[in-house]
């Protein structure tokens, strides 16, 4: 990217100088620049880029560099992470482990549900692992049922966040977690708690009758009796950034951590996201990932990190479907299915949402042509003065891309 950068300062200076009177359509620069001009908008609390995905060349920049809080824009880089780390095809997994042994139909000892950080566990994926058991034949467990989720720490929450977040926003953070920590019609403070006694019900369901239900770690020794899958992560970040999901962006995010070795805490997968974006070449002065939601106060990105990251998705082979079709779309379900309904518009942009009150930010892609990024702060920013900003900037890219 630092061709990229290198041209951000020509286009600063270009736009210096507009036009006050010209024959024919205004340049695209200067219809950008136009765009941006909302009353209630701060300039100087805001950063925008566009680039032209043919060449890679800034077409536009204001305060491309600025630091800026990013609310749901932060997902971006989590989603490019993963996909880039994880692989498309990877899966979460939940497994139960076995310590001791089968004789007939009783299990000596006790059992562990593990969870490896699948934010999609339902009770559905629960019956399945009680499917199994029963197919091995057992009937009785006369030792404890025990729930496992060292794969991640305990931390229920993520640095930065406000108090009400939790529970509002995002339910605790576990490696072991059933139903988004939804039991009995409340969330559970210990989703791990809840997530061995919704499954020990079930067990039950199928014949299976266990001792009680507490915290444990399963042995490195422990026999895997039953294991479930989750759908492919392309299949979870779309979801996830269509609906802009807080609760998986967070998991994912510990779950890359974990999955590197350092360790299935936010401050670990914070740190690979951030590798992956220096490897990848995106700028990262100015740029702090604290958390994988945006939820925190402490996230920063600018805009010109933000466009680099598109831009490196789109020139990326193993990246650039799964990524792209992540993306919500104009006047489609998602995030963006109330916005920019007409033509151009509608159906051309594919753009991530985020929203706070303290941020608003709006960054994808008008057609196959254009990759932008706008991120707005304000104390608090006026959603309705930021968004119609960010909708016309992409508008003006989309007719752009339609000529």
């Amino acid at each position: 990217m630092a061709a990229v950068r290198r041209a951000l300062l020509v286009v600063v200076l270009a736009l210096a100088v507009v036009p006050h009177a010209a024959s024919g359509p205004l340049p695209l620069p200067t219809r950008l620049a136009n765009a941006l001009a909302v009353r209630g908008n701060s300039p100087a609390a805001g950063g925008a880029v566009a680039i032209d995905l043919q060449n890679s060349q800034v077409l536009f920049a204001r305060h491309a560099g600025l630091s800026l809080e990013p609310a749901s824009n932060e997902k971006l880089t989590v989603t490019f992470a993963a996909l880039k780390d994880l692989g498309a095809a990877y899966r979460f997994r939940t497994e139960v482990l076995g310590r001791g042994r089968q004789e007939g139909t009783v299990w000596h000892g006790d059992i562990f549900l593990k969870g490896f950080g699948d934010p999609t566990l339902t009770s559905s994926g629960l019956d399945r692992l009680a499917t199994q058991l029963a197919q091995l034949g057992i009937t009785h467990v006369d030792g404890r049922l025990l729930a496992d989720e060292s794969w991640f720490d305990d931390d229920r929450t993520a640095p930065g966040w406000k108090a009400d977040f939790f529970i509002e926003e995002c339910p605790p953070l576990s490696a072991l977690v059933a139903n988004r920590a939804v039991y009995d019609n409340h969330v559970a403070l210990d989703p791990a708690i809840a997530a061995a006694g919704r499954f020990r019900l079930l067990l039950r369901k199928h014949g299976i009758v266990t001792g009680p239900v507490g915290h444990g770690r399963a042995p490195a020794k422990a026999v895997t009796l039953a294991q479930v899958d989750s759908r492919e992560l392309w299949r979870v970040v779309d979801a996830m950034d269509h609906s802009s999901d807080n609760f998986v962006a967070e998991m994912l995010l510990k779950d890359l951590g974990a999955e590197r070795g350092l360790g299935g805490t936010t401050a670990a997968g914070a740190l690979v996201v951030t590798q992956t974006l220096q490897a990848a070449g995106v700028p990262l002065a100015g740029v702090r990932v604290v958390d994988g939601s945006g939820l925190s106060l402490l996230d920063r990105l600018t805009a010109e990190a933000v466009a680099a990251i598109l831009v490196a998705a789109w020139n990326e082979p193993n990246l650039h479907a799964d990524f792209w079709n992540a993306l919500p779309v104009a006047g489609a379900p998602g995030t963006l299915e109330h916005r920019m309904l007409q033509p151009p518009a509608v159906g051309e942009v594919r753009a991530k949402t985020g929203t706070t009150d303290e941020a608003s930010a709006l960054s994808g892609y008008a057609g196959e042509r254009y990759a932008f990024a706008v991120l707005q702060n304000g104390s608090p920013v006026s959603w309705t003065a930021a968004r119609k900003a960010q909708d016309r900037f992409a508008t003006a890219l989309a007719s752009a891309a339609s000529q």
